[in-house]
């Protein structure tokens, strides 16, 4: 155990889930017996009321029925309880709580009971005063001098101080500028009120300035106040301390010295009457709670400060003389006398964790074995350490962290989708069109050997492509089971998804006896949908704006055999030729695989259409500018439209309001144009969103067809994808035009570099959106120049080395100015030209979502 760990004396757990606050716990002898001993009273925001008088037999006892003195549901939320002088013709002390609506003053008595359940105690409503405004928190003391009784003075959540002298409402006074309630303390040395303002500073109001100023019900001033009749509500003093305020509390120990104590978030300041400061401790931590108590030392005060790291520190003045652990974090303090016990700490968490603590030392009996000391032989370390190493190095080589049929064992994914689509489509919520959108099932078998706890599957599909079901989760599996789960997918969206293919991943917990929650793994299956699924049959047409010409080293095969239910493929959008494209190479694959044919391949030798993805890419970059563009002047009209708000506000506030001069009309406005941009912002997303999965259509099209014309391995192929596809989405940090850049700048440094000049050129390693795409586009170029001059992709370590042998036609070095790059372009631009209404044999199809694909 800690040694300055908090002593527990007494604790409980109150209620349910229930919710409090610093207004929610009171120390007193709330049932007036006389003898010195407090009772414990807590409210919630659930509106239970409990009094508690602890009586543990022995040292950290929880609560037994018998210290439950007093449990009642009233049914509003309880902001806080107080105990005082509140019932006229009596000196009894009474119970006051304050309700969001509602002040309820009780009486609270015991009656001595014949039987061993013990004494029973009852609380009586003695006058209640229902609130016109809701209510913040509240104070009381002897306001204004009178003796023998209490008043109360509550504050509203619109500034309003309300005094209650007992059973009658004496006034109600707004406060000036006041924006948002503050803590609230009564000082009965100055007969003042003290609180925090929305303007960080203390403000004190003289409670005779209050009493004769002008009343809250009347807003306007009469001819005599602004003539000076001294009715207007001044401020007797201010202090800024430059943050808000967590609490106040006035303490006056003796007739000499009073001081007012305010908790900030970061600093602790100690007050004079006047409002100058006495002293200040700046907080290395943010606190919760705190309460200044008498110190015996003549002329200092002491201070429990309560933090959200579960501490709770003494200080003596600004000294921090004690520190010690609490088990929660404390929201509210108190100090009492509790069974006999003077100086009991009560602490209670938001939570309901209500404890009773006192401070002291418990010395740990704990005692640490002495250690054996003994020389060290470091030949003999070194030679077990490098059998160790040996034994890993070969595990790592077999069978990695266990055994690999082990791992490939523990579950089995398989995927399948079927041939025909469903009988009655899912795509309930389509967006293509008035026509019924077909959808297709896919079945995801699970097959187990061993117990699987906590397996969780889920499905990922590139949009516009949706499913009915994207999560299936089982609690465990026994060894031995096959579980079958089924989905649909449909196309939701007027634009074609990047690619057919599926991802099944699968999270499980294979327990093991070392660890029975089991070890995380993860397996993930793939799966292909068919093209049906996003191209319908459509009429034919002679024209199109873009085609492409596949060359193969074999004899051409019938489209027919490939494609049964079409065989002239075109397209209106660049973009869309992807798909098409992608799947009449897979299917003449596949064919000539079953015709026992392995040297198949595919070629391209038409010009790369760089121009119409340039096209895609400034369409997507011209759609990120307008959503930042579109965001500034969001941000700038709800900065004006908050302005206008406060502005209205002070003028609504004002007990002399000024005529609005057209401010209602100006809110209004701002309003629809604040309107107005957050739906154009939600468009611009929605266009963007779509723009970018149409340039990765375009931009898989491309490395295609780069691939092809350099006749690129899979290594290589992989290296462009990851140099144009790095990201599955924009962001507002990293753009696809940025990243993009980013990596083909090292691509051209490195691999496909010439001379060690341009190996030694920095590029920034800040990505920030660009001012255009020139840059980009260029630098593309200049990659299909350099693979085309005989360049080749490589991620060794030897690939930024000078190339020894130039390929044939040359490597041109990469531009230091824009002359040269100019010059590049020229030298290009017969290779890199606009493809539109290019003629070939094998027209390559215009196909749209759903339409424009025919026989």
């Amino acid at each position: 155990m800690s040694l300055f760990k908090a002593r527990d004396w007494w604790s409980t757990v109150l209620g349910d889930k229930e919710e409090f606050d610093q207004g929610c716990l009171c120390l007193a002898d709330v049932d007036n017996t006389g003898n010195g001993q407090d009772k414990i009273i807590v409210g919630s925001f659930m509106g239970y009321l409990r009094i508690f008088n602890p009586h543990p037999v022995k040292t950290g006892d929880g609560a037994q029925a018998e210290d439950l003195l007093l449990e009642v549901d009233l049914r509003d939320p309880i902001l806080q309880v107080e105990v005082g002088k509140f019932v006229s013709g009596t000196e009894m002390l009474h119970l006051a709580v304050l309700h969001s609506r509602k002040l309820c003053v009780y009486s609270v008595s015991g009656t001595l009971g014949n039987v061993e359940h013990g004494n029973q105690y009852q609380i009586k409503l003695m006058y209640e005063h229902n609130l016109q405004r809701t209510a913040c928190n509240m104070t009381y003391g002897s306001f204004g001098g009178v003796k023998g009784r209490d008043l109360i003075c509550i504050q509203s959540m619109d500034g309003m101080l309300m005094v209650f002298e007992q059973e009658s409402y004496a006034f109600g006074r707004f406060l000036p500028g006041s924006l948002l309630p503050g803590p609230l303390a009564y000082s009965s040395r100055t007969d003042s009120f003290i609180t925090v303002s929305s303007c960080r500073q203390v403000e004190s109001y003289k409670y005779q300035v209050l009493a004769f100023a002008t009343d809250a019900d009347k807003r306007q001033e009469t001819e005599q106040q602004k003539h000076g009749s001294g009715k207007r509500l001044i401020v007797d003093w201010t202090l800024n301390i430059g943050e808000q305020a967590l609490d106040i509390c006035v303490v006056s120990f003796n007739q000499s010295a009073s001081s007012v104590f305010v908790l900030g978030e970061r600093n602790f300041f100690c007050l004079k009457d006047n409002g100058q400061i006495r002293f200040m401790k700046k907080l290395d931590y943010s606190p919760s709670c705190f309460l200044p108590y008498c110190s015996v030392s003549e002329g200092t005060i002491n201070t429990l400060i309560g933090n959200h790291n579960s501490m709770l520190h003494i200080y003596q003045d600004v000294t921090l003389k004690w520190a010690t652990q609490l088990p929660h974090v404390p929201v509210a303090v108190r100090v009492g006398c509790l069974h006999d016990l003077k100086g009991v700490i009560v602490t209670l968490s938001d939570e309901g964790h209500l404890q009773c603590s006192y401070l002291g030392t418990d010395p740990s009996l704990f005692q640490a074995p002495k250690v054996e000391s003994r020389e060290l032989n470091y030949d003999e370390l070194d030679k077990e350490l490098k059998e160790l190493q040996k034994v890993i190095k070969n595990v790592n080589k077999s069978q990695g962290v266990w055994p690999l049929t082990e791992r490939e064992d523990d579950l089995k994914v398989s995927a399948m989708v079927s041939p025909n689509f469903d009988s009655v489509s899912q795509a309930t919520d389509a967006e293509v069109g008035a026509d019924l959108v077909p959808s297709v099932t896919v079945k995801v078998t699970l097959q187990n050997r061993v117990a699987l706890q906590k397996v969780k599957l889920s499905i990922y599909v590139q949009p516009p492509l949706v499913l009915t079901d994207d999560q299936f989760t089982f609690e465990s599996m026994a060894p031995d089971m096959t579980r079958t789960v089924g989905f649909s997918v449909y196309l939701k969206g007027s634009y074609l998804p990047p690619e057919l293919e599926g991802n099944a991943v699968v999270s499980y917990s294979r327990p093991t006896e070392r660890n029975p929650d089991g070890i995380p793994r993860v397996s993930q299956c793939k799966f292909r949908l068919p093209l049906k699924l996003v191209c319908l049959p459509g009429q034919p047409s002679k024209t199109a704006s873009h085609k492409l010409t596949i060359d193969t080293n074999k004899s051409p095969v019938s489209l027919l055999s490939l494609f049964p239910e079409r065989y002239r493929i075109q397209s209106e959008q660049f973009e869309d030729l992807w798909l098409i494209t992608n799947e009449l190479i897979i299917r003449l694959q596949e064919y000539f695989e079953k015709q026992g044919i392995k040297d198949f391949t595919c070629s391209f030798s038409g010009p790369v259409p760089l121009q119409e993805y340039f096209e895609l890419i400034d369409h997507h970059f011209e759609l990120r500018i307008n959503g930042e563009k579109l965001e500034e002047l969001l941000s700038e009209r709800a900065v004006q439209f908050r302005a206008i708000q406060r502005r209205l506000l002070t003028r609504f506030k004002d007990k002399t309001p000024a005529p609005l001069q057209h401010l209602d009309t100006l809110l209004d406005g701002t309003y629809k144009q604040v309107i107005a941009l957050a739906d154009a912002v939600e468009e611009n997303q929605d266009n963007l969103f779509q723009s970018f999965t149409r340039l990765k259509s375009a931009t898989h099209l491309v490395i295609l067809l780069i691939g092809l014309w350099q006749k690129l391995s899979a290594d290589q192929i992989a290296i462009l994808e990851a140099a144009f596809l790095p990201l599955q989405q924009d962001t507002q940090e990293l753009g696809w035009e940025e990243t993009v850049d980013a990596a083909l700048s090292h691509l051209l440094k490195t691999c496909l570099s010439k001379s060690s000049k341009e190996q030694a050129l920095n590029f920034s390693s800040q990505l920030d959106i660009p001012k255009d795409t020139s840059r980009l586009k260029k630098h593309i170029t200049l990659l299909c120049d350099r693979l085309a001059k005989g360049g080749r992709l490589c991620l060794s370590t030897d690939a930024a080395a000078p190339q020894t042998m130039v390929m044939p036609g040359g490597c041109a070095p990469i531009p230091e100015s824009d002359l040269e790059e100019r010059a590049i372009e020229q030298d290009s631009s017969e290779l890199f030209t606009n493809h539109k209404h290019l003629m070939m044999e094998t027209p390559v199809p215009e196909v749209s979502p759903l339409q424009g694909v025919t026989e």
